[in-house]
């Protein structure tokens, strides 16, 4: 495993091909998971991102692994006994059972975060691919581990919440805190990454770093002065953000604020969560980045030559979710694919242009060059603050608390199970309703 260095960070974008040894995470029934008819999260879009990826031949270049589902005990590492236990026995014949259904409420089950089919198979197939790529940087196997199917950032102790179940990322930095000291957590998804805060808001063991839209939104957290507490004080950076964010201002943000958390914090390990739903054109996120603007957040911290951990995330325009997914594959194996789409199972949904990246949207950008300067540099004072490289005690894991107070496709058809066939999965199911 390549030791941290901070060298690379002065490379320009597209520069820095250097093959690394990556590793990827892919469970073939992931796309045949459903939340409802009208619900915004399709499993399948992870699906569709694969099919790319093996279209593009991104996997002679990586090692494939299908994910182990995590236990019911490896769950239990962050969540609750009792909740823990409700999600892996109810289902949606036994929902409104006395026994279950007087839990929902308590455990936030409702609109947002519906009991279907497998949805317990579901959150093992997410936490097994995180705790698999964890276990291969831990192992040092692999310089970049991928999970598509992880990056679910809302999921609290004892609750659901934002489509999210299970916190896979909370697992997964929790297995690289077994062997490194220092675990750095960025993510760029439209919403901010409350989950991965609050469960590690009084630890200095773990940074975290959120670039959000921020107000009158989901989940309502993440503003700026939200810092930390105790031992994590100043651990925690939070960006908060309004609509119309594009590649200059995000990228201006990003790489000088990234660039100095690097230098102090040294991080053994990094965990960047892709939500793809701050992407332009998605159908919740109010972002305006494109595809290439996304994954420069990638490339660079690929660039840091730091044991990386990717995770998907939100997104819901999931043609474009699959295009992010697979460009951001690219980045990590170190090539630049062909924009031209190849033919694949799912060609039809990149039409009319059929290529691999968007333009981003005629939509005004809220964000001002002088409010983006104020909090590039409050976010720089308090990063001026850390200790350079803490010297923070080792040990298994930092003790879990609880935050002190302070259509485009709807799919509304259900997709049968696609077949594993060793590369992809089969497209000989009834397709989704055209876009």
């Amino acid at each position: 495993m390549e030791s941290w260095s901070n060298d690379g960070a002065s490379l320009p974008s597209g520069h820095d091909a250097k093959k690394r040894q990556v590793t990827y995470f892919y469970e073939p029934s992931i796309g045949d998971y459903y939340y409802g008819q009208h619900h915004a999260m399709k499993p399948h879009r992870i699906c569709m991102a694969h099919n790319l990826i093996i279209h593009y031949s991104l996997h002679h270049s990586m090692e494939i692994n299908c994910p182990f589902p995590a236990s019911p005990a490896d769950i239990r590492r962050f969540h609750s006994d009792d909740y823990v236990n409700f999600l892996s026995s109810v289902s949606p014949s036994t929902l409104h059972d006395h026994t279950y259904y007087r839990h929902l409420k308590r455990f936030n089950i409702g609109e947002d975060c519906p009991i279907f089919e497998g949805l317990f198979s579901f959150c093992q197939a997410s936490v097994g691919g995180s705790l698999g790529a964890a276990v291969k940087l831990n192992r040092q196997d692999a310089n970049i581990a991928i999970n598509w199917a992880g990056g679910l950032h809302h999921a609290k102790k004892s609750e659901a919440s934002g489509f999210c179940y299970v916190n896979d990322i909370v697992l997964g930095i929790l297995e690289l805190l077994k062997v490194h000291r220092r675990v750095l957590y960025v993510d760029i998804d439209v919403h901010h990454g409350d989950g991965v805060e609050e469960a590690f808001y009084t630890t200095d063991r773990v940074m975290t770093v959120s670039f959000h839209k921020f107000g009158d939104f989901f989940p309502g957290t993440g503003h700026i002065k939200d810092i930390g507490f105790g031992n994590g004080k100043y651990y925690a950076l939070n960006v908060p953000l309004n609509d119309g964010m594009d590649d200059d201002s995000f990228r201006g943000l990003f790489r000088p604020i990234l660039r100095k958390v690097m230098e102090v914090y040294q991080p053994d390990a990094v965990v960047l969560q892709c939500g793809a739903d701050s992407l332009a054109g998605d159908r919740l996120g109010g972002f305006n980045l494109s595809v290439r603007g996304h994954a420069d957040c990638l490339r660079y911290l690929r660039s840091f030559n730091v044991p990386l951990m990717v995770l998907g995330g939100g997104g819901y325009t999931i043609r474009n979710v699959a295009r992010c997914w697979c460009y951001e594959t690219a980045v990590a194996v170190g090539v630049e694919p062909d924009n031209k789409l190849p033919y694949n199972e799912y060609y039809e949904y990149f039409g009319p242009d059929y290529t691999l990246h968007i333009e981003p949207s005629n939509v005004e950008n809220l964000n001002s060059a002088r409010d983006l300067e104020k909090i590039r540099n409050m976010l720089l004072e308090q990063l001026s603050r850390l200790p350079h490289a803490p010297s923070v005690p080792f040990q298994t894991t930092p003790q879990i608390t609880e935050v002190p107070e302070e259509a485009e496709e709807d799919m509304d058809k259900k997709p049968k199970p696609r077949i594993w066939n060793g590369e992809d999965c089969e497209s000989d199911a009834d397709e989704e309703e055209r876009p």
